[in-house]
C-alpha cells in the first residue's frame, strides 16, 4: 500500500523544467537545480544554455549552445513530459532569447520564473548589457516572477544564492502552492541551508602552501612551472589560477623571487665565486646567472654586490 501511494504522488507531480548554464562544480548552474528540487522531492528536467569551464577559483570558458541546440532541448522536454513550472537562468545569446520567447508564448505554462543570473559571486560580467535589454524586452513579460535580489532572505549570500532560491521556489509552486506562499516557503527553505551548502571543497589554500613547500625544496634545481604542477598533480594552468587567487603572482614569479633571494644571500653572505653560484643553483653558466639577476633586479649581481 505504501509503495502504490509513493507511485500515485509521483505520477502527479508537475515537472519543473530548469533553462540555465551548466556549473561543473555543482554550486549553481542546472547541476544545482535538479540538486535542490531532487532534495526536496519534485521532479526536475533541463535544458542546458552554455557550458562552462569552471572550478571554485571562477569560471575560465564559456561554449554557449546555439538557439537550435537549445530549442531541441527545451522541445524535447516540453512535448514529453510537459512542465507546467519553466526556471529560467543563464541566458548569453539573443537568438536563445529570440527562441525561447517563442517557445515559451506558444507553450504557456502555469508558471515562469526568471532568476537573473548577470554577474557571478566574483563580480564577473556573464551577460552582454544587449542581451539583457533583450531578455528584459521578451522573456520578462511572460514570467510569472522575476526574482530580485530583496527577495534573498537575510543571512550569507552563498554561491548561487539567487538559483537555488529559484529552484525551491519552483518546487513549491508545483505544489500548487499561491505565489506568496510558496515565495515564504523557499526562503524558510534558504534559511535552513548551511553557509557552505554551494561553496564546493575548495583546495586553494593547501595547494599554495604546498606548492611553496615543493619551490622550497627543489628551487636549486627546477625553475620550471611544469615541473611543479606535476609534482602537485595538478595542470600549470590551474596551479597559475590558485597562486594569482591567493598571492596575485604567477608560479613562475614565486619560483623566481625565491631563487633570487638565494643568489643575493650567497653573493652577500658568503666568498662564492659565481660561477659557483651559478652552478649551486642549477644554472648553465655564471653568464645565464647574470642575466636572470639583472633582469629581476635591474643590476648584475656584481654591481648589486658592490652596491652594498
Amino acid at each position: 500500500m505504501a509503495i502504490s501511494v509513493i507511485f500515485v504522488s509521483f505520477a502527479h507531480m508537475k515537472t519543473i523544467l530548469t533553462i540555465t548554464g551548466s556549473d561543473g562544480t555543482g554550486g549553481s548552474g542546472v547541476q544545482a537545480d535538479i540538486r535542490l528540487i531532487s532534495a526536496l522531492g519534485g521532479v526536475a528536467a533541463s535544458a542546458i544554455t552554455s557550458i562552462t569551464v569552471q572550478n571554485t577559483l571562477g569560471i575560465q570558458e564559456f561554449h554557449d549552445l546555439p538557439a537550435s541546440v537549445v530549442r531541441q532541448q527545451v522541445e524535447a522536454i516540453i512535448n514529453d513530459l510537459q512542465p507546467q513550472i519553466v526556471k529560467i537562468g543563464l541566458l548569453r545569446r539573443i537568438d536563445v532569447v529570440d527562441m525561447l520567447a517563442d517557445v515559451l508564448k506558444r507553450y504557456k505554462p502555469c508558471h515562469i520564473i526568471y532568476a537573473p543570473v548577470l554577474t557571478s559571486t566574483r563580480g564577473e560580467q556573464l551577460v552582454e548589457p544587449r542581451v539583457y535589454e533583450a531578455i528584459q524586452r521578451l522573456i520578462i513579460p511572460l514570467c510569472t516572477i522575476v526574482l530580485a535580489p530583496t527577495d534573498l532572505p537575510i543571512g550569507p549570500r552563498r554561491h548561487g544564492a539567487a538559483n537555488q532560491l529559484g529552484s525551491a521556489l519552483a518546487y513549491y509552486l508545483s505544489l500548487d502552492e499561491k505565489v506568496s506562499d510558496a515565495m515564504l516557503h523557499a526562503q524558510t527553505y534558504l534559511k535552513q541551508l548551511p553557509a557552505d551548502y554551494a561553496d564546493g571543497n575548495t583546495r586553494s589554500e593547501e595547494l599554495y602552501n604546498q606548492f611553496l613547500d615543493a619551490v622550497e625544496h627543489y628551487y636549486n634545481r627546477y625553475a620550471d612551472v611544469a615541473f611543479y604542477a606535476e609534482q602537485l598533480n595538478v595542470s600549470a594552468r590551474y596551479l597559475a589560477q590558485v597562486t594569482r587567487q591567493i598571492a596575485g603572482r604567477s608560479p613562475k614569479a614565486i619560483i623566481d623571487e625565491r631563487i633570487t633571494t638565494e643568489i643575493v644571500k650567497l653573493i652577500t653572505t658568503t666568498n662564492k665565486p659565481l660561477k659557483d653560484v651559478a652552478q649551486s643553483l642549477g644554472f648553465s653558466s655564471q653568464a645565464h646567472l647574470s642575466r636572470f639577476f639583472k633582469k629581476r633586479r635591474g643590476v648584475s649581481p656584481t654591481e648589486f654586490q658592490h652596491k652594498k
